[in-house]
């Protein structure tokens, strides 16, 4: 009687991890790993006119980028203002939310900021009033410094990098902290660098001719 081929049973031979795509090829669990992400800040120059804000938000609320924090304000320029995101994705993810912004019609330009931008964000924490002198010292430790005070708080503005406010925050906590508010970031490129390649600061500080009748 026939022996058959000698070897392990089903049972004992390997089984490689991972899955296989419809054509029976086996994925490599490695190469399925989700793409590591990376935090960024975008700026946008954009036409300040009404709806602005609302269309980026749109934009990225579709596309489900993961945004950490959105500010708009009016540059020196009063018909422009400037949208700075901080943003964590991967990089096809990033690149996808600079070119779907840029072609955003109010959107005048789009830089993604190197690392050594100058990043500001500003906090105001409201904290129960027992030891205002205490209060003070921290304010002070963070260049914060007190706005307002009454018998049962005190509230302490704080400006600074991110991980400036987050530290402030945390040590604020010793007090019994009531309300917190943040601005979210505000960034320019550092030195000569100009922040919207293209619209030099000249062109943003000039005030606009004025328009007549008489042509």
């Amino acid at each position: 009687m026939s022996q058959g081929l000698q070897g392990p049973g089903p049972l004992e031979r390997p089984h490689p991890s991972g899955r296989r795509t419809a054509e029976g090829q086996r994925i490599d669990p490695q190469e399925e790993a989700e793409p590591a992400r990376r935090r960024t800040i975008l700026s946008a120059l954009v036409k300040h006119e009404p709806g602005v804000l609302a269309k980026v938000a749109g934009l990225f609320s579709r596309r489900q980028f993961n945004i950490e924090s959105l500010s708009v304000g009016p540059t020196a320029y009063k018909r422009h203002a400037r949208i700075t995101l901080v943003i964590e994705e991967t990089e096809p993810g990033i690149e996808q939310a600079r070119k779907q912004l840029t072609k955003l019609i109010p959107v005048i330009s789009v830089t993604e900021l190197d690392s050594d931008a100058v990043d500001r964000e500003l906090a105001l924490i409201k904290v129960d009033g027992e030891h205002p002198d205490a209060i003070a010292a921290v304010a002070e430790m963070y260049d914060g410094q007190a706005v307002d005070v009454s018998e049962t708080t005190v509230t302490v503005e704080i400006t600074g990098p991110e991980d400036r406010i987050d530290a402030a925050v945390k040590t604020f906590e010793r007090f019994g902290i009531r309300e917190v508010v943040r601005t979210g970031t505000a960034a320019l490129a550092a030195g000569p660098s100009e922040t919207a390649p293209g619209h030099s600061a000249s062109i943003e500080t000039t005030t606009p001719p004025s328009v007549t009748g008489d042509d």
